[in-house]
């Protein structure tokens, strides 16, 4: 994969692309994503992330102090009591200066939590501490299973070690830094290991402002990986089947809300573009996946998607504009 480093002097804005940047879904949450590389090849991925990837050519690695910056624009905009969720379609510890932009977060006035994505494997009692130290107040860890051989296959790399990963959520709930653990429940590959990740994280004490667990849903994407044979559960079956029958078994309250994290609905940024609209974008660097060119147009990224363009002026129509994350093509 090629590494793309976008700064303010690209002119390529931090809104408007799913693989970096800012993601606002209308609420008083921010999804701040600094890189999209990830270490894993877990094979149900929903991006088709990881050194492995069929379709990724491309990954991003945004400045610092220009997503800092930004981000300082958008809290602004949002209001006091601002979460920023750092985190990616990958793992965002991949990025250099992880530390320095959780304290350039903690900086910004508004910003009242910052919490973190991470699948465990790139942490260390050192970084754990500089992490605390900078001010971030939840990880949010992708642990799987606990089976020591299933862990390795669902992190689709055999050098995987779970009881490393563990020891590191040890150390993240003794810490300031609270762990939330946010399985992803894949139906007939890790229904027993549930039980035990529950277990785990009553265990070790995660959850002290949080809920301990956020199991989440698998679901099928188009540029996505499923595992042969695994069917995805509807949201019916999956909350009162899956969770509720976990919450009797554990006693644990498992099926969780955006309310239990303080997040509210909010305005959303001004929408650039409308679905079907026909517009003149200036292309700026290459794409996630092949045969894609980020272009810039009204302030916003956009992902042109079969774009035999290297560089100069397109005109292209967008084919998706939900949460000022735009997709377009080639017209």
């Amino acid at each position: 994969m090629t590494l793309f480093r976008i700064t303010r002097a690209t002119g390529i804005p931090l809104i408007g692309s799913v693989a970096f940047g800012i993601i606002d879904r209308g609420t008083s949450l921010l999804q701040v994503r600094p890189s999209c590389s990830c270490n894993l090849n877990c094979p149900f991925c929903s991006v088709d992330a990881g050194p492995c990837s069929r379709t990724r050519v491309t990954e991003y690695r945004v400045d610092r102090e220009y997503l800092a910056g930004c981000v300082r624009e958008a809290a602004a905009f949002k209001g006091e009591r601002v979460e920023c969720h750092i985190d990616s379609p990958g793992e965002p510890l991949i990025y250099p200066e992880i530390a320095e932009l959780v304290a350039d977060l903690r900086s910004i006035p508004g910003v009242s939590t910052i919490s973190m994505q991470s699948n465990g494997t790139l942490l260390t009692p050192e970084r754990i501490r500089a992490l605390e130290e900078a001010g971030l107040d939840r990880i949010n860890l992708s642990l799987h299973a606990l089976d020591p051989d299933l862990a390795r296959t669902l992190a689709g790399v055999e050098w995987y070690d779970v009881e490393k990963v563990a020891a590191m959520a040890r150390s993240v709930a003794e810490s300031r830094i609270d762990l939330l653990i946010a399985p992803v429940y894949i139906p007939g590959i890790n229904d027993p290991e549930i039980p035990k990740l529950i277990r785990f994280a009553r265990e070790i004490g995660a959850g002290k402002r949080w809920p301990p667990l956020g199991i989440q849903k698998f679901e099928r994407y188009r540029l996505g990986r499923t595992p042969p044979g695994v069917t995805p559960q509807s949201w019916g079956q999956f909350y009162h089947r899956s969770l509720a029958g976990w919450e009797e078994e554990s006693g644990m309250r498992l099926r969780i809300t955006p309310e239990d994290f303080g997040t509210e609905r909010r305005p959303m940024f001004p929408r650039a573009f409308r679905k079907g609209e026909k517009v003149t974008l200036e292309i700026r660097g290459p794409g996630w996946v092949a045969g894609e060119r980020i272009a810039v147009g009204r302030g916003r990224s956009v992902a042109v998607l079969d774009c035999r363009r290297g560089s100069g002026t397109i005109r292209a129509r967008i084919v998706s504009a939900a949460h000022n994350i735009y997709v377009a093509v080639h017209a």
